[in-house]
């Protein structure tokens, strides 16, 4: 297998601090061509939701290969769009709570007011700059009780190098990609040739070989879970890819970004036999499966017992099971 692991994440760690460049960390297309162990398929996955971000800043280079080191089956990402189309990792649509974006005085004239799923949301937001510009831009930690040693040390990543990062580990290893936000990405960007953002994640995703329904023998190759809280963007991308999908479920009181509809409404049994047309699976908020009140963990819903008895999967936080 070459350098171990133990060895070579340091390594790499290093050469990030050292000098974040634009470009990415391996070749793209992956050109190795190595025997991988496989897949564990014969118990719940191991998904890194955002990397290991409890240490790196999330959705980064080093988040994603500590992870890897640590053992995940799959790394988890939210795909979003810059300004000129290119598609890159980050959770908000906003950079203010997890990059260093208030210390570029140059960028100040670009803060403004959005509206993001109804609501009126101000500050910085990554459909107004170019991936050059992002690229001068550090991610820092979200939360001030996390390790804060690693605040200004890498760069926004593309769509295209959290895939590189998959296929040069050492294992087979997973993605994870979320069609973020769509329908402001689609309102806010325009790519030249007509395609939408849902055309574009897909069409990345093909570019680097993925394909083939869950446990295909291409799947098992480049094992990948399509997920979105929009379920007319997955509904569309299935006629373009046989990947799984996941149809993400917010909270209670949240309606859907595409269609406004209920959280009852998309979870009755009728709404997940349709949805299970398209979907492998739900990854509902893991409040809704096990509620709490006052601190205390209450009895459980019926949601994963309905699911399951339509032979859907259940995807919460980091856990999946069939």
């Amino acid at each position: 297998m070459g350098i171990s692991s133990t060895c070579f994440i340091p390594l790499l760690f290093l050469s990030l601090i050292a000098g974040c460049a634009a470009r990415p960390l391996y070749p793209l297309p992956s050109k190795l061509d190595i025997h991988k162990q496989p897949l564990q398929t014969s118990r719940p996955y191991n998904l890194a939701h955002r990397g290991s971000n409890g240490e790196f800043p999330e959705e980064t280079a080093a988040a994603y290969m500590r992870a890897i080191e640590e053992g995940a089956d799959f790394i988890e990402t939210d795909i979003l769009a810059s300004k000129d189309g290119v598609l890159i990792c980050h959770h908000d649509v906003f950079l203010d709570d997890t990059t260093n974006i208030a210390d570029h005085k140059e960028f100040a004239d670009r803060k403004r007011t959005c509206m993001v799923q109804g609501v009126n949301t101000t500050g910085f937001f990554v459909v107004d700059f170019t991936l050059e510009e992002l690229k001068t831009l550090r991610a820092k930690q979200r939360y001030s009780f996390r390790d804060q040693q690693y605040n200004g040390k890498f760069p926004i990543i593309t769509f295209e190098e959290y895939i590189s990062i998959a296929l040069d580990a050492q294992r087979v290893v997973g993605i994870y990609p979320e069609m973020k936000n769509p329908v402001f990405i689609n309102q806010h960007v325009k790519w030249a040739d007509g395609k939408k953002f849902e055309d574009k994640f897909v069409d990345t995703l093909k570019k680097y070989g993925y394909k083939g329904a869950y446990m295909s023998k291409e799947w098992l190759k480049q094992p990948i879970f399509i997920q979105s809280f929009a379920p007319t963007s997955l509904v569309y991308i299935s006629n373009k890819t046989d990947s799984p999908k996941i149809f993400l479920i917010d909270d209670v009181d949240i309606l859907t970004e595409d269609t406004n509809q209920s959280y009852s409404e998309i979870t009755s049994d009728a709404y997940l036999n349709y949805i299970k047309e398209y979907c492998v699976g739900i990854g509902p908020w893991k409040d809704t499966v096990v509620p709490v009140a006052n601190n205390y963990s209450q009895t459980p819903t019926d949601l994963v017992a309905r699911a399951h008895a339509l032979d859907l999967q259940i995807h919460i936080g980091n856990t999946t099971t069939g």
